[in-house]
Parts: structure tokens; C-alpha cells; sequence
């Protein structure tokens, strides 16, 4: 595994934690949504709206626009308040938009090559007033959407203890490995056709079966 496999894996599991995010969340009424909190962003609302965000703008940047402000942020603020025209207003609104930004980050690291890790990549930031333009290794980019969202994550799922959810999200890049090394070491099957009259129909079976088929004279 290279860099930029291990880059691209690093975002599978990000992915994949906003999927367990935004299904525990699901349940919450709109009050516990945006229920007020001394950490982070304020919200579990204003945690995933600025987690969306931050993957908007730091994507844009990626690809050349470092002005970009995500659709229904008001300028001069940080990433995913949605105080502006057009803003998000529920959580369904969100998870569609969310999709839609998976689609574009995967069709994005799908094609991302290796010897572009080390360009240098430009984001001119309004979140404190004044613009501030900042140079970044594209791989330091990459890197710090994941780490920011693993941050995020631990800020979020400590709302959501506090709010008294029973299932806090498992989001332990482990907790994805294992199950998918359980899939890769099942025995491959193997193929055979049965004949039922005219009809012939194709199963899977196991070495064991297939030897016991032929044992039989099947």
C-alpha cells in the first residue's frame, strides 16, 4: 500500500464515519439537533453543517477555487454556519447534499495521482475577517480533512452521550477493517452447474460439497 492508497483509505473511513454519524442522528428530535453545548461548534446541528463545509471548501481547494464558500454559509464565519441565502434547513436537505459531495470527493481521489501530493494547494480564508491566503502540501490537505473530521467526530458523539442516545457511533477505523478481512477470508466457492430437466442451474458450492457431489456420482 503507497501513500496514496493508505490517502484514499483514510477517506473511505471518513465517509463511512458520516454515514454512522448522520444515521444515529436520525433519531434526535429538531430541539436535540440544535440543543445548545460548551464544546465545538455549539450544536450537534452546527457540528455537521461545518463538518459538511469543511469538506466542501477544503474539495474546492483542491481543485483550484480557494474562494469557494459553501452554499449557504455568510461570509466572514467559520465554514458550515449556515446564516446565509439558501441555507440548510433540515436534516434530510443535509444527508442529500452530503451524497452529493461523497460522489464528487470519490470521482476526485479516484483520479488524484501521486506525483500531485506534493503540489502545493491554495486557500484564501474570510472565517476571521480580513482574507488570509494559505499554501498547504496537497497531501497536508488531504490528511487534514480526515484529522479534522476524526476531531469533529469526538466533539459529536460527546453531544450525543450528553443528550442520553443509547448507541454512541462506533467510528474506530478498526470497527470497519474487521468485518471487511472477515469477508476477504471466506473460502472462495466454487462454481457448478445442476441439471433439473431441460433447466440448468448454476450454485455456488464449497469444496467439501463439490468433492461429496462427486463422491456420489453426482
Amino acid at each position: 500500500m503507497n501513500a496514496l492508497d493508505l490517502i484514499r483509505r483514510l477517506h473511505q473511513h471518513r465517509m463511512w464515519v458520516n454515514s454512522r454519524l448522520l444515521e444515529a442522528v436520525a433519531s434526535l428530535s429538531d430541539d436535540h439537533l440544535r440543543q445548545p453545548f460548551a464544546i465545538g461548534q455549539g450544536s450537534v446541528w452546527r457540528t455537521l453543517t461545518h463538518l459538511y463545509a469543511a469538506e466542501n471548501v477544503w474539495l474546492a481547494a483542491l481543485q483550484g477555487d480557494e474562494f469557494y464558500i459553501t452554499p449557504g454559509d455568510a461570509q466572514g464565519k467559520l465554514p458550515g454556519n449556515q446564516e446565509g441565502d439558501g441555507a440548510i434547513r433540515s436534516l434530510a436537505d443535509l444527508m442529500t447534499n452530503w451524497k452529493e459531495t461523497d460522489r464528487k470527493w470519490n470521482e476526485y481521489l479516484a483520479t488524484l495521482l501521486e506525483a500531485e501530493l506534493e503540489d502545493v494547494v491554495y486557500r484564501t480564508s474570510t472565517a476571521s475577517g480580513a482574507p488570509k491566503r494559505f499554501g498547504t502540501k496537497r497531501s497536508d490537505v488531504l490528511l487534514h480533512v480526515c484529522t479534522h473530521a476524526q476531531y469533529t467526530t469526538s466533539q459529536l458523539n460527546n453531544m450525543l452521550r450528553q443528550l442520553g442516545l443509547s448507541q454512541i457511533p462506533d467510528v474506530m477505523l478498526i470497527t470497519l477493517a474487521r468485518p471487511e478481512q472477515v469477508q476477504e477470508d471466506k473460502p472462495k466457492g466454487a462454481t457448478y452447474h445442476q441439471n433439473h430437466g431441460d433447466a440448468t442451474e448454476q450454485k455456488e458450492c464449497s469444496d467439501e460439497d463439490r468433492q461429496s457431489q462427486l463422491v456420489r456420482g453426482g
